[in-house]
């Protein structure tokens, strides 16, 4: 049975106790090459924290008498690097530092947090240190006491940030259109920027040996630059691609090692990979293509843990401890040019491109969002719900959606956004989850007329295509819990507009169905009607308009073609339902079953 270590980043109780630990040692030396001072970005709960856990008993002078229990069997304990345990280890968290309250408040709970990982230090490393340290009110001066004990002892030590950005982009996400807050931690002698010139002039001084720092995002770094401006950001680097994160590789031999203990037959392994492949997948780092796509590690502990308890897959594939995610996207989508980005990335028609990742931007670029995206769909990428997929022919970076946790979560935006009411929510997901069993489109589609269509201002009806309608019906349908939902789903080279497909572990319940929706759009000029004439009109009479009779036959020749590509794919055709959707304008929808 694999203990997987889901929600314990302690290297030391991951090696002593028995848990799953997937080696990522080989980097070590990798990391001393590339340089004293190192920033590493990645998302959230992608094991940051572990990777700083480890370096912390790598290097710390007194695990030495533990290397061999620690890293035999490891990359590095085969080769270790001669800086090996020389180091005193002085570590960081962020996350613990409270967000609330006034920039006094947040100050007094940085001085709290600092000031107690000062105690544990002194008191571990009292044998180690000639000069004594007290601790002082003021964290920064302990700091520095602190520094010149180390280094008046002829020792050296190894600084550990984790998550440095967390509680200042707490503040700047919890109060979105007012960054004063944030600008105070920041600006001119801001608690954060102060901090950060004594670990800079400190290092420079050879009081600090080396420095890692784990954040989200550069927004803060950016902000406090002049402060700490000589940190080498190793995030994109090709090298470190893989620095944190699963491979392809490892998640294979967990499943064949999960499918064992369940004494399931091996032909269930791929799909069970197919499906942690659609939800978890999808994540590269650098611009080399060739570098593997990565699987969030916390999202695979939490469905591999599962199913090896209760021999099935869990009902819920996002892992609510990763629901902070959207209010990531909530803020973004704030900003001036936020919902219209959102909308195009859920379009996978066309392509979002960047020359460049920014990787120093501040605060003050968020204001300038609507003139230039290139600042909010760099922190999509930071946040870990866009990623690069491609690059195109002049060697731009193409982002993309990495998965369909990832997807859900844009799409539970928008649905917040057209659907403020939790009534009305409730409402459409009562009619939805009739919808996966009838495939009967008449409540959804008299929904749409009186009520969705109503929330879509006059900018949207303008703009309004296609893509505009499909985005509607994800909002409406989107359910991971049921289905794999996609759109664009590539059946033989042609694309469906939007595809349910049942869940291999959702397949055992009969009443569902599968259900393909092809869309067309014709707009009340195409039909030469106005909006009233459109609606005082019957379904039926609609239907037989001639633009809405060639829109349906067009319609139709595509789902001829997904029907028999996915019938023989899941050999229940009898639960296959294609349906083509004609939006007209803003006003009425007809459709037809194939």
């Amino acid at each position: 049975m694999i203990r997987f270590p889901y929600g314990i980043s302690n290297f030391h109780a991951i090696r002593t106790e028995g848990y799953l630990y997937l080696d990522r040692t080989q980097h070590i030396p990798l990391l001393e090459e590339a340089g004293k001072q190192l920033v590493f970005l990645r998302p959230r709960r992608f094991g940051k924290s572990l990777l700083l856990s480890t370096l912390a008993n790598y290097y710390d002078i007194k695990t030495a008498d533990q290397f061999d229990t620690l890293f035999s069997g490891l990359e590095v304990g085969r080769n270790p690097t001669p800086e090996h345990n020389r180091y005193l280890i002085l570590r960081w968290d962020f996350s613990k530092v409270s967000a609330q309250g006034s920039i006094d408040d947040i100050r007094s709970s940085l001085f709290e947090v600092l000031n107690q990982e000062f105690e544990g230090f002194i008191e571990t490393y009292r044998d180690h240190l000639t000069s004594p340290v007290n601790i002082r009110e003021d964290a920064l001066a302990t700091f520095m006491a602190v520094l010149n004990s180390v280094h008046l002892s002829g020792q050296q030590l190894y600084l550990l940030i984790d998550e440095y950005d967390n509680f200042a982009n707490e503040v700047l996400v919890r109060d979105p259109h007012n960054s004063r807050r944030y600008q105070d931690l920041l600006e001119g002698e801001g608690i954060l920027k102060s901090l950060f010139k004594i670990i800079k002039g400190s290092a420079a001084e050879g009081k600090i040996g080396r420095v890692f720092i784990t954040g989200v995002s550069p927004l803060v770094l950016a902000d406090m630059t002049s402060g700490y401006n000589v940190a080498t950001d190793i995030s994109l680097m090709p090298r470190f691609n893989a620095l944190c994160g699963i491979t392809q590789l490892e998640l294979g031999g967990l499943v064949t090692g999960v499918l064992q203990h369940c004494k399931q037959d091996e032909n269930q392994r791929d799909g069970l990979l197919q499906t942690l492949k659609q939800f978890y997948n999808g994540y590269r780092f650098c611009d080399q293509l060739d570098k593997p796509l990565l699987y969030n590690p916390i999202l695979c502990f939490y469905f591999l843990r599962h199913y090896q308890d209760e021999c099935k897959a869990p009902r819920q594939m996002l892992d609510g401890n990763l629901m902070m995610d959207a209010a990531r996207i909530r803020y973004l989508a704030t900003q001036p040019s936020g919902t219209g980005v959102v909308e195009r990335i859920l379009d996978e028609e066309n392509t979002i491109t960047l020359d460049i990742l920014e990787t120093r931007f501040g605060v003050e670029k968020l204001a300038d969002l609507q003139q230039d995206e290139r600042y909010l769909l760099s922190l999509l990428y930071y946040f870990g719900v866009l990623t690069i997929v491609d690059t195109d022919i002049l060697g731009k970076l193409t982002l993309g959606i990495p998965n369909l946790v990832t997807r859900a979560l844009y799409v539970d935006e928008l649905r917040q956004r057209i659907l403020p009411a939790p009534k009305d929510r409730i409402a459409v997901a009562n009619m939805a989850e009739k919808f996966y069993q009838s495939a009967d489109l008449q409540p959804l589609a008299d929904y749409l007329e009186q009520k969705y269509f109503a929330a879509f201002n006059n900018r949207d009806y303008a703009w309004s295509n296609e893509l505009t309608i499909k985005t509607a019906f994800l909002t409406l349908l989107f359910n991971d819990i049921y289905y794999v939902v996609d759109s664009e789903t590539a059946l033989q080279r042609r694309y469906a507009d939007l595809v349910l497909v049942i869940r291999p572990s959702m397949r055992q319940y009969p009443t569902l169905k599968d259900i393909v929706l092809e869309f067309k759009y014709l707009s009340l000029s195409d039909l030469k009607l106005t909006g009233e004439q459109v609606r005082e009109q019957s379904r039926e009479s609609l239907a037989q308009l001639p633009a809405v009779q060639a829109a349906l036959n067009a319609a139709l020749q595509q789902l001829q073609h997904y029907r028999s590509v996915l019938a023989e794919k899941y050999q229940e055709p009898q639960r296959l339902h294609c349906i083509a959707v004609i939006a007209l304008g803003f006003d009425r929808v007809v459709w037809q079953a194939l």
